[in-house]
């Protein structure tokens, strides 16, 4: 049984790699309804093979799912997973101080 230490682990090493981080990054942008690997590989420049192992990968980490359209799959980020994702990595975040002014701040 996995942890779900290990498996923010497994998820945030899924996304330290630039190709996956960058298909990872489209599919947000794309939303719900995702992209076809096709979208993706054409986005990207990506080969279909090195795209397919990428895909794989994320889809492992639990990160993107595929939906069949007939002959096609369509990959989308699992967005319940990637705020977990978020909110794990934020729930002690300044110990409930004032970090969201300090953010506010740093990015004007």
């Amino acid at each position: 049984m996995e942890t779900a230490s290990s498996a923010v682990v497994d998820r945030l090493a899924a996304l330290a790699q630039p190709h996956r981080l960058a298909v990872f990054r489209l599919l947000v942008v794309a939303g719900p309804d995702g992209r076809t690997a096709g979208e993706i590989a054409g986005a990207l420049g990506l080969a279909a093979s090195s795209l397919s192992f990428h895909l794989a990968h994320l889809k492992r980490a639990g990160l993107v799912v595929a939906t069949r359209e007939g002959c096609t799959l369509r990959h989308a980020v699992d967005f319940g997973v990637m705020h977990g994702l978020v909110d794990f990595l934020t729930e002690n975040c300044c110990s409930g101080g004032a970090c969201e002014a300090a953010a506010a701040s740093a990015s004007a």
